[in-house]
């Protein structure tokens, strides 16, 4: 198992990841504006429980570069698009852990005309399908912001349930989790 969930990692780099209203993608260099933008947005930075970023875009760029030739062994990040190629938002899975088969999912739809039309949980729904088609995880977890019930709907929709409560930061998280065995029954019903 840890062999193929690493290699799987680097073997999809370059690979577009088309859902129904989406595409995932790998990141580039132009996508810098649009994240510098989402990060610097306050409610943006309330709804992602984080900071908001106050350094300057071109010390944003600088480390956004390096971290692109750089990417991370142990996650794998998307730019996500609409199908005309518009890049609304960005998710990832990371943490990978080999011997508990499980990694974390990220998500944040930074364009904010695209909110509750559908985009993010296709996103959701197709970074899942991607992960437990290619990799041998066989848990995704996530958290999100207790009153945040826009993103616990998409969640839900996208067969993830609560299974914990955790405060950390002083912000009150809810902890949601889907297994493979759950995702293959449903996608057999479908």
């Amino acid at each position: 198992m840890k062999n193929r969930s690493r290699s799987q990692l680097k073997t999809v780099k370059g690979r577009v990841i088309s859902g129904s209203k989406i595409r995932l993608r790998d990141k580039k260099l132009a996508d810098a504006p649009d994240d510098y933008n989402w990060q610097t947005n306050p409610e943006l930075a309330q709804l992602d429980a984080v900071p908001r970023l106050t350094i300057t875009f071109s010390q944003y760029l600088s480390e956004y570069a390096s971290e692109l030739r750089n990417p991370s062994p142990a996650r794998r990040l998307f730019a996500v698009e609409t199908l005309d190629g518009k890049h609304i938002g960005n998710c990832v899975y990371y943490g990978v852990n080999e011997t508990k088969g499980e990694a974390e999912l990220g998500i944040m739809v930074g364009e904010c005309d695209y909110w509750d039309k559908g985009y993010g949980t296709d996103a959701v729904t197709t970074l899942v399908s991607y992960i437990f088609r290619l990799t041998n995880l066989n848990r995704i977890f996530l958290k999100t912001l207790d009153d945040n019930h826009r993103a616990q709907k998409c969640f839900e929709k996208c067969d993830f349930s609560p299974y914990r409560h955790m405060v950390r930061d002083g912000f009150r998280f809810v902890l949601m989790e889907i297994y493979r065995k759950q995702w293959q029954e449903k996608q057999a019903e479908t």
